[in-house]
Formats: C-alpha cells, sequence, structure tokens
C-alpha cells in the first residue's frame, strides 16, 4: 500500500471497494456487499488479494460465516486467481460463476496456461503463484436472467460475453447498483477530471468480441443503474454517458484494427494507433500531460488491448477464409 492510498472505500448501500493492490495500486478491486449482516464477495483478486479481502471483512464487522456468496465476474486470474484461497476463509460461502468458467476453477491447469500464455511464465509465477482448485460442491453455476438469494432479497445475474465468453455480472436493484467486471470497460481514478470519469473498453485476449460487447455494454445502460462498480477501478456514476462512450470506442478501435495490415508488427503498430487515440481522448477530457498520463495509467493495459484485438482479427479472418473455402 502506498502512503496516502486509502485500502478500501465505503459507498452508500452496502457497497466498499476494496483495493486488490494487484499490480499496482488503484488497478484492481474487490466489491463487498453488505445488508443486514450477509455479505457478498464480488471478484477474489490473485492470491496476494486475499489477506486484504478479509482484512476489510475484520474491519466492516463482517464475519467470514457472514459471507453467503463469492461472486465471479469471469475466471481470468485478476478477478478469480485467488478464489479458491479465499474460499477457504469464508466457511459457508458458495463461488457464483458463468458455467462456461467452472470446470476451470475445479481443474486450473487449462487456466493456468492460457494466462502463462499471455503474460510469460515468470511474470504469472509474480502475479499469482498455485491456483488453489474450488471443490464442485461449492460451485453454483449460473443461468441469464435468474435471481440469486441474498439476506431475505434477490440479486439479479445476467451473462454479459465480449470481454470473455463466460462474463457475467451482478445488478442490485434495490440499492441500483451493478458491478460490471470487465464488460463496463475500465476507468481509473487516476484519470478522472472535472469532467468526471475516463472511461476506455477493455479488448483483453482471448475471446474478445465487438458485437457481443456492444451488446453487453447497452445492456447494462438499459439496466438504468446508479452506480457501475468496475473491476479496474471502483464507483462511476452517469451511466448512460459512460456507456455511449464506450460503444463508440468500441466501433473506433475495431475500426483502427481493421485498418492495420496483417505481417509482422501487427501488434505493435495497433497498439501505437489505440495509444494515440486514447491520448486525443485523454486531451479531450482535461487530463493534464495526456500522453504522460496515458503512458503511466494505460499502458499494461493498451500492450493486452493490441493482443486480443490481433487475436480477433486473426479468428475472424481464418473464418472468412474457411466460409471462401466452403462456396
Amino acid at each position: 500500500m502506498t502512503a496516502g492510498h486509502a485500502p478500501w472505500i465505503s459507498h452508500a448501500d452496502g457497497v466498499t471497494t476494496v483495493d486488490a493492490e494487484y499490480y499496482r495500486p488503484g488497478f484492481a478491486s474487490v466489491h463487498v456487499l453488505e445488508r443486514d449482516g450477509r455479505a457478498v464477495v464480488v471478484d477474489a483478486g490473485a492470491n496476494s488479494s486475499v489477506p486484504l479481502v478479509t482484512r476489510a471483512l475484520a474491519a466492516l464487522g463482517i464475519e467470514p460465516s457472514a459471507v453467503e456468496w463469492l461472486f465471479l465476474t469471469h475466471v481470468h486470474l485478476d478477478h478469480a486467481g485467488g478464489a479458491g484461497l479465499l474460499l477457504e476463509a469464508l466457511p459457508r460461502a458458495r463461488v457464483v460463476v458463468h458455467p462456461r468458467g467452472a470446470p476451470h476453477l475445479v481443474d486450473p491447469t487449462r487456466l493456468e496456461a492460457a494466462t502463462i500464455a499471455v503474460y510469460g511464465a515468470d511474470a504469472f509465477s509474480a502475479l499469482y503463484g498455485k491456483l488453489v482448485p474450488i471443490p464442485v460442491e461449492r460451485l453454483y453455476t449460473t443461468r441469464d436472467g435468474e435471481q440469486l438469494p441474498f439476506a431475505g432479497g434477490e440479486l439479479s445475474i445476467f451473462h454479459t460475453p465480449g470481454h470473455a465468453m463466460h462474463h457475467q455480472v451482478l445488478f442490485d436493484r434495490s440499492a441500483g447498483a451493478l458491478f460490471s467486471g470487465d464488460t463496463f470497460g475500465l476507468s481509473y481514478r487516476e484519470l478522472d477530471t472535472d469532467r468526471g470519469a475516463f472511461i476506455v473498453p477493455t479488448t483483453t485476449p482471448t475471446q474478445f468480441d465487438p458485437e457481443q460487447l456492444f451488446e453487453s455494454v447497452r445492456r447494462i445502460v438499459e439496466l438504468g443503474p446508479a452506480s457501475v462498480y468496475l473491476t479496474h477501478f471502483g464507483r462511476v456514476t452517469g451511466v448512460a454517458a459512460l456507456g455511449s462512450s464506450l460503444r463508440e470506442q468500441i466501433e473506433r478501435i475495431v475500426d483502427l484494427a481493421r485498418l492495420t495490415p496483417p505481417g509482422d508488427g501487427r501488434k505493435g503498430r495497433i497498439r501505437a494507433a489505440l495509444r494515440e487515440y486514447f491520448v486525443a481522448r485523454a486531451e479531450a477530457h482535461g487530463i493534464a500531460d495526456p500522453a504522460a498520463k496515458v503512458d503511466a495509467v494505460l499502458g499494461a493495459d493498451l500492450e493486452l488491448d493490441a493482443q486480443g484485438l490481433v487475436a480477433w482479427l486473426e479468428r475472424t479472418e481464418k473464418q472468412a477464409r474457411g466460409a471462401l473455402r466452403e462456396k
């Protein structure tokens, strides 16, 4: 924890943002929803985040046995890498996961391999350590649109593909609070100005699909939440305007990727185009020294976004070639 950086932030309606301290402070969060002495934890961070989450629960006066659910928006390891370890500290909780993600929690071997392919073995070891498998009897797999019982009421679950096929969001209608994982983009507090939150979509590998993501963002806006709680990072409001911005950006970055020809250096060229685009948006948003700020705050995300766009382009180009051969 850096000096002056809050380990957690309490909001209205029983919501707390806990800094997972993944990668850097203010980069990834875990959220706690408390009601009538019961709690839901949304996402788990990495293994290194688990002591921070349990410390926050204790400070909030929430007993480990009072946590009913550990809701995972998806199983990318900055969201779910610590789920198995955290579950060991929450004796009554069950993990709420999209059915596509559940097998990777029971046996994380393929998930580990896929993450190593993106980050490399050394970075994987430093960021995540050894993943703890989750017993199948402690998993609850979801259906789109179902209601999850909680503290005498219900929370709504919606499947929101586009960032990943196994992505879902949690909506507390009574509080107008929606927990979006990565579907509703990234918005780091360092980039806030008097014009509000600066938000960008995330197109990380390997399942980015722009049409599905566009539709999932639209669906979130139509639910009408007063606040959206992002894993990266924390609470944003003005949801309709942010959703409109995200849809515009999804279309634009897809166009930028399509305009980049295949061949050596394709990823680097896409990354450069993304950087130029986001620097221009940052300047228009009133961010001081926008190029340096984008590099410092969004640099790691730009690298992953470029990888995701290349993976999507190669997948769609392969599908197009296959369709031609069938004619």
